[in-house]
């Protein structure tokens, strides 16, 4: 939720609790009705005062019109995927077609052997990729990551027109051969 939607919705929940508070003391009996206008009366013959409580009316309106009709939830579309928009519509590229890419650029690659991916936006909305890996014993890791996060960096800006800020490249393991275990 964005800061100004958190500070509406917290004007707006004060106001109605206070206004809420009231009726209830009001049905109660807690607080006389007649005692209620004449504050009310008090208050509304000053021009000042009028203003100030037509203002805050107004807020109170604009909040709770804003809460009904627009939609907050974005941060939900984060969690998805990529959302892009342009003059003809929108398109939601999904986190899992975005790991597809990457996991289909690692697997062309003959020395890894076991690949995880994850995708994660961050609060600018960069796309940044993790990549865990298990590798030959004979492959050259550096030489490897650079190509690796190059490759997977271009087909991503190929398939779907997204700029990749990061590309992680954690090596899990090396994998050895059941024949150099034995020998030990």
């Amino acid at each position: 939720m964005k800061k100004l939607d958190k500070l509406i919705l917290a004007l707006f929940s004060v106001l109605m609790f206070i206004q809420s508070v009231l009726i209830i003391c009001v049905i109660a009996g807690w607080i006389n009705v007649g005692t209620l206008i004449a504050f009310a009366n008090m208050a509304l013959n000053g021009e000042t005062t009028s203003k100030i409580i037509l203002g805050i009316e107004i807020v109170v309106l604009l909040c709770s019109i804003k809460c009904i009709f627009f939609d907050t939830s974005s941060d939900n579309r984060k969690s998805q995927g990529v959302l892009m928009q342009n003059d003809n519509g929108k398109l939601l590229i999904s986190k899992t077609t975005i790991e597809n890419i990457v996991s289909t650029v690692v697997a062309g690659f003959d020395s890894v052997k076991n690949v995880s991916v994850s995708t994660e936006l961050d609060k600018l909305n960069n796309l940044i990729i993790n990549v865990n890996l298990v590798v030959n014993k004979t492959v050259i890791i550096k030489e490897l990551t650079v190509n690796m996060q190059n490759k997977i960096k271009e087909a991503i800006k190929k398939t779907s027109d997204l700029e990749v800020k990061e590309v992680n490249v954690k090596i899990k393991d090396i994998e050895t051969d059941i024949n150099d275990k034995n020998k030990e």
